[in-house]
This record gives structure tokens, sequence and C-alpha cells, in this order.
């Protein structure tokens, strides 16, 4: 049985779409565009946020990103207001983490939301000290997709990355499992598709959260 779990957060754990799409229209509007629907943000989201905004503006025309430096400071300063706004957790998705909580196994999330807003994602809708670690966007650790960050936390779980899990709903995520040397999950319910998961060959795609405890079972 692997002896680590690592999950991205955003489409992965929760859904968080109504709160990423809502802030950043906010943004928008400051600038006279927008709005974005919730599909598009979809596919803008899963590089941290600066990539989500330059995504946006350049569809809402600002091909030269003449706004951009003032959007970001903007998008983040909305986004400690706004980042719990309808979010939730993923039908399953508790059961399936209690069950590895049951079995021992390290849980912990890779996320390349800032910091402090994952902290309070999963703080509010997991609890307090649920996760064994929590990692989100830092200046001294490289987004997804390179590795850095997931390499770091089976250090500090003191597990090897053959002992590791990693799931996630992105191409971001699926090359991050699979440049970290991991066992990677592309899941089916977040923010992409089947196809753009397949398209990285990860060791398994599920449609469910409870496959996973299915995975965890299999593995000898």
């Amino acid at each position: 049985m692997y002896k680590c779990c690592i999950f991205d957060l955003d489409g992965t754990l929760i859904n968080s779409i109504k709160a990423i799409s809502y802030t950043a229209n906010l943004t928008l509007k400051k600038y006279g565009l927008g709005p974005v629907d919730e599909e598009h943000y979809k596919l803008f989201v899963g590089d941290g946020y600066k990539k989500l905004i330059e995504r946006a503006l350049i569809y809402c025309g600002d091909k030269n990103l003449n706004n951009y430096e003032d959007a970001i400071v903007t998008y983040s300063n909305y986004f400690k207001i706004h980042s719990m706004h309808e979010v939730k957790a993923y039908d399953g998705i508790k059961a399936m983490l209690s069950y590895l909580k049951e079995k021992n196994i390290k849980i912990a999330v890779l996320s390349n939301k800032p910091h402090a807003r994952a902290i309070d994602n999963v703080n509010e809708i997991f609890g307090y000290d649920f996760f064994d670690i929590i990692c989100g966007e830092k200046a001294n650790i490289k987004i997804k997709p390179d590795p850095e960050g997931a390499l770091i936390i089976a250090k500090k779980m003191s597990v090897l990355q053959t002992d590791c899990l990693y799931i996630g709903d992105t191409n971001t995520d699926m090359k991050t499992g699979i440049n970290a040397g991991m066992d990677t999950v592309g899941v089916t319910w977040g923010f992409r598709n089947r196809e753009e998961l397949e398209g990285y060959s990860p060791k398994y795609i599920i449609d469910k959260p409870e496959e996973i405890i299915k995975i965890m079972k299999n593995k000898k």
C-alpha cells in the first residue's frame, strides 16, 4: 500500500471554481473587462493566480497585458476576501480521506494557490490539522509542474517517491506527479476532461474519489 497521498486542491479535493471566477471577474470589472464564464476559468486555472489573470486579460482583449501588474495585486486583495465563495468538497472526498487516515496513510495538499489561501480553504472545509502538510504557492518553492514541492513533501514525510501517490485534475498535475517519479492519478470530476489527462498517460484515471480506496487496497 502507498504510504502517502499528495493531492492537488482546486478541482481535486474542492470545487472552488465559483470563488475563482467571482474574484477574477471582480478584478476584470475594474478595467471595464469581462465577465468570463466558469467554463473558461476551468481552462485558465492550474498554473497559479498570475497565469490565471494573464489568461483572463488576454481572453478579454488586453493582449498587451497593460493592466497585468495592477490586476494581479487587485486579484490577490480580492481573493483574501472571497476565497471561500461557494467552495465545497466534492462528493465522496471526505469519506475517502477518512479511510486514508484510518489506515495511517499520510495525506498532503500541494497547490499552486497562494499558500495562505490554500490554508484557508483546507482548514475551512476539512478542519484544522486534518492534513499532515499543506503547501501552497510560496516564494521559495517552484510552482507545479516543477516537482520540487512534491519532493519536499515526500522528504518531510520521510517516504520514498515510489511510496507516494500524486492525485490531480489537470495537465499541470499530471506533469508534476510524473516529474516527481510518483505514481500519478488523474481525476475526471475536476476542471479538465479525460482526454487531457490521457494525453499524459498517468498510472490511473478515475471517475470517483472512492476509486482511490480501491487503488490503495490493490497496491501490495
